[in-house]
């Protein structure tokens, strides 16, 4: 059969090595015992996974929590980590659905391009805040009386903190495929979707993978204003890590912060290890390196995965039904590219045009509501927007400066990497909210600028995506390339403009972009800081978005989310994307 000759003809050459190593069957590796360690270890994690699912459906049906304080319980912590955990995990999947189809769609239509790129812009630069506000009510109007739709709207909150920086690193892997895999591809006449998970995923997976992990922690930075949500009168608090720092703060209590870091930090450290250090593991074999004996990075779970003949007798259905597909995509194989009659192409065309008419009506309903203000009110918010801009711009060159050698030299050094991860993953998800005692004492004892001074707060979480895509981007550089400089003696600011920098540009501007619009949505905790009775505001579009959220003024916040919705996308169109576009072009390897 042609799939079959295509999958045995392919596998040996994903993304470019020669060094994979092959994994046999079970009944061939392992012989013919009936149980073993590896089928214990295996059974437990997947009947843990289980179980936790069960349970968070269970919870979903349970009358919606009141609005009343929690208590402040450390034996409280470990159940309400396990909540929040789940919520992310939900929106963690539902951000890669959201990667593959909407990624996928921008970077193989040029008609769509035009219009998803943009979106994303736009999409990225809502402040959570923003989606809160006209997503709680609609969520709890779906299942009134009942937890699934308070729930539903925290992992909404967490999914916007999260799905736009895994898109933009899919989008870019897609865009800057190496030319000698897409001549294999070819070679082997592989269908669009054979060529979607034999080629373009795998060649995207290691940058994803990291992406996945930045995107996890983005969430934590959030999870105080997805699980303790008011917006005007209406209130919702769900049980979580994020509710019990909101009331932490609130009470001024210090002990119950450290409590809720300890627990942050055992969480962080358990799905590191349980999630994605198998993932890290399972990505390398994709990564495009061509010199044979790279050290792979081990994990004990993905080894008893592989290893268990109970795991093996459970996905072989799967893995022949996957098979299958491969099969009828090459009997239904689609017509020449371009081609009138071809269904996608029509379907293309009919899901722009939704996109054009959904976002004429959705621009046509802001543009109302910012023409009912006042010259004078268009005029502060487009101030507030322009000081937020110059915090942004600092805080990133600033960053930039920092993180890049950080991330080139952890780059090239996996182990050091393997060390670093799960710190980088604590850091990144530090969420600001932790150090307002801190910050809104010193600057109130030593009589500081809050204009300057909670800045910082705003680049706390977001600096980490600058990090975490060069570390992708160094990782990337094929081995005889760093070889050859070797060989020839490159060193110093040379091998930074003909080896480093051109490899990690294209990584670099992803996290960039990406940073700079996390900023901007940071804003919105940074610029309104409060400590028990203490409350500090910096001039800026954050705060002036945050103070209509709390009055509840729906129509100030669609002017906020509006002015912050313009800064970024004309950034985005006249400063990243021509760059990000001559970095494509440039420095495309292979």
């Amino acid at each position: 059969m042609i799939g079959q000759g295509i999958d045995a003809g392919f596998a040996g050459c994903e993304c470019g090595r020669s060094d994979l190593r092959a994994f046999p069957p079970v009944s061939v590796a392992r012989g013919t015992g009936a149980f073993g360690l590896w089928d214990a270890l295996a059974a437990l994690l997947v009947l843990g996974v289980l179980f936790l699912l069960a349970e968070f459906g269970r919870e979903l049906a349970e009358p919606a929590p009141e609005p009343t304080p929690l208590p402040l319980d450390p034996l409280l912590l470990p159940g309400l980590a396990l909540r929040t955990t789940l919520r992310m995990l939900a929106a963690l999947a539902l951000s890669l659905l959201f990667t593959f189809t909407y990624a996928t769609w921008a970077a193989k239509s040029r008609r769509a391009e035009r219009i998803l790129l943009p979106l994303l812009d736009i999409l990225q630069s809502v402040p959570i805040l923003g989606f809160l506000s006209v997503a709680t009510t609609a969520f709890l109007a779906l299942a009134p009386g009942r937890a699934l739709g308070a729930e539903l709207a925290a992992i909404f909150a967490i999914f916007t903190s999260q799905a736009w920086n895994m898109a933009f690193s899919f989008y870019q892997s897609l865009r800057t495929v190496p030319a000698e895999l897409d001549e294999v591809a070819r070679s082997f006449r592989l269908t669009g979707w054979m060529r979607f998970w034999r080629l373009e995923v795998p060649f995207a997976m290691p940058a994803l993978v990291w992406n996945m992990m930045m995107s996890m922690s983005g969430g934590w930075f959030f999870v105080v204003a997805a699980e303790a949500i008011t917006v005007g009168e209406t209130t919702v608090v769900l049980p979580g890590i994020g509710s019990w720092i909101a009331r932490a703060i609130e009470e001024r209590d210090l002990g119950a912060v450290g409590w809720a870091l300890a627990t942050m930090a055992v969480v962080i450290f358990l799905y590191d290890r349980l999630l994605f250090r198998p993932l890290v593991a399972w990505a390398e074999r994709f990564r495009f390196e061509q010199e044979a004996g790279t050290p792979l990075d081990r994990s004990l779970v993905l080894e008893a995965l592989r290893r268990s003949r109970l795991v093996a007798l459970a996905t072989a259905p799967l893995a022949r039904a996957w098979r299958a597909g491969y099969r009828l995509s090459a009997r239904l194989a689609r017509p020449a590219a371009g081609d009138r009659n071809d269904p996608l192409v029509w379907l293309d065309r009919a899901g722009v045009l939704v996109l054009v008419l959904f976002g004429a009506y959705a621009a046509g309903t802001a543009l109302e509501t910012v023409a009912a203000f006042e010259p004078g009110e268009l005029l502060r918010a487009a101030a507030a927007g322009c000081l937020t801009l110059l915090r942004v711009v600092v805080l990133l060159v600033l960053a930039s400066l920092l993180w890049v050698p950080v991330g080139v030299w952890l780059g090239l050094r996996p182990e050091l990497a393997r060390i670093a991860r799960p710190i980088a993953q604590m850091l990144a998800a530090f969420p600001a909210n932790l150090l307002f005692p801190l910050f809104v004492s010193a600057i109130v004892a030593w009589r500081l600028d809050p204009d300057v001074w909670l800045a910082p707060l705003m680049i706390l979480g977001t600096q980490w995506y600058v990090l975490f895509n060069v570390i992708a981007g160094a990782a990337a550089i094929p081995r005889e390339l760093r070889d050859v400089a070797t060989n020839l003696r490159v060193g110093g600011w040379l091998w930074w403009r003909k080896i480093a920098l051109p490899a990690i540009v294209p990584y670099y501007l992803t996290g960039a972009i990406t940073a700079s619009g996390g900023a901007w949505n940071a804003s919105i905790v940074a610029e309104l800081a409060s400590w028990g009775g203490e409350r500090l505001e910096a001039r800026g579009l954050g705060a002036y978005i945050a103070r209509a959220t709390e009055d509840g003024d729906f129509a100030r916040i669609v002017l906020g989310v509006a002015v912050m919705s313009a800064f970024v996308v004309s950034i985005n169109r006249l400063f990243w994307r021509p760059l990000y576009r001559w970095a494509e072009a440039r420095f495309r390897l292979g």
